[in-house]
């Protein structure tokens, strides 16, 4: 987490849950202003998202070798990412608005525990020797599904904590603390396939999800605004709710168009992702676990760091408008070398330098919607955008790919994805965020 962009805040201290001056009770004089390192609730919050991100990462490697050392179909290994991110395209809308109704807190600790007890399923039923594919597919669509209300609730929650002003730091030392983790925990998870059952690793996902529950069950201040005078929780009221959300996605430009590319982005990406585990048995002949294996997994972590640590930096200069603009086109084509890399140690970094544009797009793009977006309207809003850029983008791209490389090879399919990707760097390039970035640089595109 050591960043000093990270870290660092505004001069001005800020209530987190208004942005307005923060006061002492006893003097109502402002209080020193806290380093996000220095503000206990934060410290918290960022341990549960790096517990739960450590987890996470063991459990995106180990499934997909899992269904593949089940079945050795391309399809049935890619289906896992598409089942993944389906959740976000069937409720991703409706986990948003009931978060912004329900105390955040709250959800995030109870579905903490519950994708707790989904994921111990899995090497409960290896132990067993019950453990089939269908198992293995059900558990990631609904520790997604669940996660998809954590989401909601997260993404109004770290605004509310931090306050609007920081925000982007604090996606940063989050994203930071991420990618540290994506740098080590490939490797490791590579040497002890080799060893040992992906099913029985995936103890450690159960296992960091009860502990970020008790993380974020610590956190003191406030993530939620008080919602008096809100109507009964009717269905009615829950589609007006989620209709408020989306208008305001669809009528805010900025948003909107950052939407809409990081859908085709997540097109190509979740593709390509879906692909990995048979590209690099098939197509790079390193197989399915070992140090080598590990270590491809790893480079897109190193990229990731570089994108979560140098995205304050950049903000200084340029407008989050131009950051999309310039990452955008840099991330489509690293999209179309990465799989036409000969030998793994180049795919490696290609895939290191991919994953730094990806990120950047990512993290800047979430990081936007937070800032804008009304209270009151974060958790319906930002899980919309993701239901459209990951819900939509990344389901299409991992069964269109599995489809494609069932048929013409896994390398063909990836290269068919990663030109797919430019149609992102067209339409952002033709929309409002070059007006967007102009009005901060007049000196910009």
């Amino acid at each position: 987490m050591r960043s000093d962009d990270a870290e660092a805040v505004s001069a001005a201290a800020t209530d987190p849950a208004t942005d307005a001056p923060a006061t002492d009770a006893s003097t109502a004089e402002p209080r020193t202003p806290l380093r996000l390192r220095d503000d206990p609730d934060f410290r918290r919050y960022w341990l549960a998202r790096a517990l739960s991100t450590m987890g996470s990462m063991v459990t995106a490697i180990a499934l997909p070798v899992l269904v593949y050392r089940l079945s050795g179909s391309p399809f049935l290994t890619a289906l896992v990412t598409a089942l993944e991110a389906a959740p976000y395209l069937l409720a991703g809308l409706f986990a948003g608005a009931l978060a912004d109704r329900w105390n955040r807190k709250r959800v995030m600790v109870a579905a903490d525990l519950l994708n707790a007890l989904l994921i111990s399923s899995v090497p409960i039923a290896y132990w067993l020797d019950g453990l089939t594919v269908v198992h293995v597919l059900v558990v990631a669509f609904l520790v997604q599904g669940v996660a998809t209300f954590f989401d909601g609730a997260n993404f109004g929650a770290l605004p509310v904590l931090v306050g609007r002003a920081r925000v982007a730091q604090a996606n940063a030392a989050v994203w930071t603390a991420s990618s540290l983790i994506e740098l080590f925990v490939p490797a490791l998870v590579g040497l002890s396939l080799a060893a040992i059952s992906p099913a029985a690793l995936l103890t450690l996902d159960a296992l960091s999800f009860a502990a970020s529950a008790l993380a974020v069950r610590g956190i003191v201040r406030a993530m939620s605004q008080q919602r008096d005078g809100r109507a009964p929780l009717r269905p009615r009221v829950v589609f007006a709710d989620i209709a408020e959300g989306v208008r305001f996605l669809v009528r805010h430009a900025g948003v909107r168009t950052m939407t809409i590319v990081g859908s085709i982005q997540s097109f190509a990406g979740g593709g390509f992702m879906a692909l990995m585990v048979v590209w690099t048995d098939r197509v790079l002949d390193i197989g399915t676990s070992g140090l080598r294996f590990g270590l491809v997994y790893g480079a897109w972590g190193i990229g990731a760091l570089a994108a979560a640590v140098g995205l304050p930096k950049l903000l200084r200069r340029l407008q989050p408008a131009g950051i999309t603009l310039y990452a955008l086109p840099a991330s489509a084509a690293l999209g179309v070398v990465t799989p036409l890399m000969p030998t793994w140690p180049l795919a490696a970094i290609a895939l290191l330098v991919w994953g730094s544009a990806y990120v950047m797009v990512i993290v800047n793009s979430i990081s936007y919607r937070q800032q804008v977006t009304p209270e009151h309207l974060l958790g319906r809003v930002n899980t919309a955008g993701r239901m459209l850029s990951w819900g939509v983008g990344s389901t299409l791209g991992s069964v269109t790919g599995g489809v494609i490389g069932s048929h013409l090879g896994v390398r063909s399919a990836m290269l068919v994805l990663g030109v797919f990707a430019f149609t992102g760097v067209l339409v952002a390039w033709t929309s409002p965020l070059r007006r967007l970035a102009a009005e901060v640089d007049p000196a910009g595109p």
